[in-house]
């Protein structure tokens, strides 16, 4: 691999997302309008739009040794994923997201994704390999704490970009270069991240995202367009950030990319990117 790549850390999963009306009444069914079954999981959503963004990407998280596990994984290599630091865990049924979307974009999600389908401190450690040439690691924070600070420690003392995604402590903070959370996990994050160590901090507030950095900041709304579905397009935004960064664009023009993925992302169903590389 020529070029450094990126890593993600995060979740895995079957993503079934089904269109409805409207939810039946209990004891009553609706007719799905749309079914779709992929890859998904933040995790792999998030490795999926770095590789359609051109750059080399990773993936460390859990699958099942079930057949549905094999089918993630063949989906995610011919995504272009490496996929080799994914962690088999035998005797686990893969981990399962599944999502009914009303008309307007109004979505549930019930979620099947037990501690076995999760990252431990272990399987972080066995991807030692490819976390220590990263150019950036994306560290999802909805995976156990321990698992996430080996990450983000690991990518810190290889000298890559730290990418946290989620609601950061003061401890995560001081790992990271860059801290993004969605609004409703901005106000659980620590007062003034940037004395803590983040160089940037992005934050989804009511109508867009506010981005601070040092000397400066922006508000950028959401973008124009209509909105089908706004599941992944914080995945979307937070691959589209961190590889901005690693191509070595001004915190304003990554934010402007990540914005711009957004709105690429919310007029389809489902959290599957599908952005168009620059």
């Amino acid at each position: 691999m020529g070029e450094r790549g990126v890593v993600v850390v995060g979740q895995l999963a079957r993503d079934v997302v089904v269109r409805v009306r409207e939810l039946p009444a209990a004891g009553t069914s609706a007719q799905v309008t749309d079914r779709r079954e992929t890859l998904g999981g933040k995790g792999a959503n998030q490795a999926v739009a770095v590789a359609q963004l051109g750059l080399p990407v990773s993936l460390v998280a859990v699958a099942g040794d079930d057949v549905i596990g094999d089918h993630l994984l063949a989906q995610a290599a011919a995504d272009g994923i490496d996929i080799r630091h994914v962690v088999r865990r035998p005797g686990t049924l893969s981990g399962l997201i599944v999502e009914v979307l009303e008309a307007g974009g109004r979505w549930r999600y019930l979620e099947d994704l037990p501690d076995p389908v999760r990252l431990t401190r272990a399987d972080v450690e066995a991807a030692e390999p490819v976390l220590k040439s990263a150019a950036a690691v994306l560290v999802q924070l909805q995976q156990p704490a321990a698992a996430t600070r080996e990450a983000a420690r690991r990518g810190r003392e290889a000298g890559a970009l730290v990418v946290v995604d989620g609601v950061a402590d003061a401890e995560m903070a001081s790992l990271a270069d860059v801290v993004r959370a969605d609004e409703h996990e901005a106000g659980l994050l620590p007062d003034d991240l940037l004395t803590l160590g983040p160089r940037l901090v992005a934050l989804g507030v009511d109508g867009g995202n506010r981005f601070f950095w040092a000397g400066g900041g922006v508000f950028l709304p959401h973008p124009d367009g209509p909105v089908v579905d706004t599941t992944g397009a914080g995945d979307a935004f937070t691959a589209a950030l961190a590889v901005a960064l690693v191509r070595g664009e001004s915190p304003e023009s990554a934010a402007r990319r990540a914005v711009a993925a957004t709105g690429q992302s919310v007029g389809r169903p489902g959290g599957r990117p599908a952005l168009r590389p620059w």
